[in-house]
C-alpha cells in the first residue's frame, strides 16, 4: 500500500467516523445493548454489515457520475459539504448549550431487570434501526458515495474499504466500550467532549471536501 493509497483509505475512514459517532438510532440501541449485555455482538454485526453494504451502493452507484461535467460534479460535492457543515453546527451546538448531552431515551436503560430479548428480537430491531432510518442512507450511500467522486478508479474502491473499516472500527469500539465500562460511560461530561470531537470531525472533512473542488 503506497502512501497515496493510504491516503486515501485513511480519508474514507475519518469521514466515515464522522459521520457515523452522531449519536443516533443506531448507536443508541448499540449503547443500549451494550449496556444490557444481550446480544450485543449480533447487533454489532448486523450494524457493521449494513453500513458495509451502503458504503458499497454509494460509492459503486454514485462512482457512475464521475462523467458529469464540472459544475455538476462540484454541486454535488458542496451539498456534500454543506450536509457536513449543518451535521458539524448541530453538534458543536450540543457542545455549547449547558445541560445539552444527548440523552438516550429509553427507560429500559435505568433498570438493570429489563425483560430480556430474543435473538430474533434483537435481529429484527438491528436490521429495522438500520435499513429503515433515513440518516443511515444519507451518512453512508449518499455521502461517502459522493465524496468518493473525488477520486477516480481504483481509488474510489479504497476510499469505500476505508469508509467500511471506519464503520466497523465504530461499532466495535462502542459496544465493547459499552460492555466493558457500563454505566460509567454515561456521563454528561463525555457526551459534550464527544459531540466537540463529532463538530470538529465533520468540519474538517467538510473543509477538505471544499477544498478539492479547486
Amino acid at each position: 500500500m503506497n502512501a497515496s493509497t493510504t491516503t486515501v483509505f485513511f480519508a474514507g475512514m475519518v469521514l466515515s467516523l464522522s459521520l457515523i459517532m452522531a449519536i443516533g438510532p443506531q448507536n443508541a440501541h448499540v449503547m443500549r445493548m451494550g449496556l444490557l449485555r444481550q446480544h450485543l455482538w449480533l447487533t454489532i454485526s448486523i450494524c457493521i454489515v449494513t453500513d458495509i453494504a451502503l458504503i458499497a451502493a454509494g460509492v459503486a452507484g454514485l462512482a457512475q457520475l464521475g462523467g458529469l461535467s464540472g459544475p455538476w460534479l462540484g454541486a454535488i460535492t458542496g451539498a456534500g459539504a454543506l450536509v457536513l457543515l449543518l451535521y458539524g453546527a448541530q453538534a458543536m451546538r450540543r457542545f455549547l448549550r449547558p445541560g445539552g448531552a444527548p440523552a438516550i431515551a429509553d427507560p429500559d436503560l435505568e433498570t438493570a431487570s429489563a425483560a430480556p430479548m430474543s435473538r430474533r428480537q434483537a435481529a429484527g430491531l438491528a436490521l429495522a434501526l438500520s435499513w429503515l432510518n433515513p440518516h443511515a442512507w444519507l451518512d453512508t450511500a449518499v455521502l461517502i458515495g459522493t465524496a468518493s467522486l473525488a477520486y477516480a478508479a481504483p481509488s474510489n474502491a479504497v476510499f469505500g474499504l476505508g469508509a467500511a473499516a471506519g464503520s466497523a472500527l465504530w461499532f466495535l469500539a462502542l459496544g465493547g466500550a459499552m460492555w466493558w465500562l457500563g454505566r460509567r460511560l454515561n456521563s454528561p461530561h463525555l457526551w459534550r467532549a464527544m459531540d466537540a470531537l463529532v463538530a470538529l470531525m465533520m468540519w474538517g472533512t467538510a473543509l477538505w471536501l471544499i477544498a478539492g473542488l479547486r
